[in-house]
């Protein structure tokens, strides 16, 4: 047993007995293990520092929104120990705790019996994803979502992005300016109509014509619990970016990930489609749950959370191609590159289908 390990976990209100840890999951942001002691399980988590700076607001977020989510979840007859991550205090009656070197651990009960999945290959597992995030935002509707820390400064700012990216096209650090011209452009264009896309839902906001509601910010399919025998959704997961913002945010990032035909990093663009039946399969599942939650315009700009988020997430990959690769994580030359053309290409797909985008939303809003 790692000493160091054996001495965080030492600090945690455990069962008496026995226990072992051993290195679980493949994520990439915070350092995670499996700790087993007599009949029950738990995940210890090491809070990554670097991308959260202030880890105890990323703690305090936590704590709030799940014991706001457990009470939401007794007063509908569920099972709050299943259905929002369970925080294990330690003996000090805390959330968190440090080690020697100052980093901030935590630990979850683990939830048993589910299983997740990386990617919806199927219309009917999108669906479920998307019923479990909209109930997600139906749940934290009556939570003040602006007493919530900004954990990650404009996370989804996409005028904030845009000003990142020209940032980049100035410095030209490492002298790939030349080879993605096309891609600046395409970028600069949506900047001259900034009336229609980039700038609109966040000057709605601040007239408030929108309202602040609490985003999970992470809306993977790998981010929800199904159940491992019935396959319905159970519970979020990886609640680190949960922050202010606006419905669509999510709605659009689950999009971005979830309904388009190639992966992320593609390098051929003739494979990269946009998918109405899966866009059509997390619309229903999402406003399912969440359709008497939202307003009537929250809900007619779901399409446009899906293209600004994936327009911010393209001119994201571009900017840290200009800057030499930075922050995200290349396997070959040339990866970002091809994240950001994947990612505009979808674009450019969703604006063909915008009108039956349009409809969707409007049928299963109904």
């Amino acid at each position: 047993m790692n000493p160091h390990i054996e001495n965080v976990v030492m600090q945690f209100d455990l069962p008496d007995g026995a226990w072992t840890a051993e290195p679980y999951g493949n994520g990439h942001i915070n350092e995670t293990y499996l700790v087993t002691t007599g009949e029950k399980r738990f995940i210890l988590q090491r809070v990554n520092g670097y991308v959260f700076p202030k880890p105890e607001d990323v703690m305090d977020n936590i704590e709030r929104v799940t014991a706001f989510l457990k009470g939401q979840i007794e007063r509908e007859g569920g099972d709050p120990a299943r259905e929002t991550l369970t925080l294990v205090k330690t003996h000090r009656g805390e959330c968190f705790t440090y080690d020697r070197e100052g980093g901030l651990w935590r630990m979850y009960l683990f939830v048993e019996d589910t299983v997740s999945y990386d990617l919806p290959d199927t219309p009917a597992l999108f669906e479920l994803s998307g019923e479990a995030f909209g109930k997600f935002q139906r749940q934290m509707g009556g939570f003040p979502a602006d007493s919530l820390h900004e954990t990650i400064h404009d996370f989804h700012n996409t005028p904030a992005r845009y000003r990142q990216l020209e940032d980049a096209i100035a410095r030209n650090e490492v002298g790939r300016l030349g080879s993605v011209t096309a891609e600046i452009e395409f970028c600069r264009q949506y900047e001259r109509e900034q009336e229609k896309h980039a700038g609109t839902m966040l000057d709605m906001l601040n007239r408030g014509e929108l309202p602040l509601r609490v985003t999970h910010n992470d809306t993977k399919l790998n981010n929800v619990l199904l159940d491992r025998q019935t396959g319905r959704g159970v519970c979020v997961i990886d609640l680190d970016t949960v922050m202010p913002g606006l419905a669509a945010y999510d709605f659009g990032d689950s999009i971005r990930f979830g309904a388009s035909t190639a992966a992320e990093d593609e390098p051929d663009l003739s494979r990269v489609q946009f998918s109405l039946p899966m866009f059509e399969a997390f619309t229903r599942g999402f406003l399912k749950e969440a359709g008497q939650t939202l307003g009537a315009r929250e809900i007619e700009l779901l399409p446009m959370g899906a293209k600004l988020m994936t327009l911010e997430c393209g001119m994201r990959f571009l900017a840290d191609y200009l800057n030499g690769d930075k922050y995200f994580r290349v396997h070959r030359e040339g990866h970002n590159l091809d994240r950001a053309r994947t990612q505009f290409k979808l674009v450019r797909c969703m604006e063909e289908s915008w009108a039956q985008m349009a409809d969707i939303v409007r049928h299963c809003a109904q």
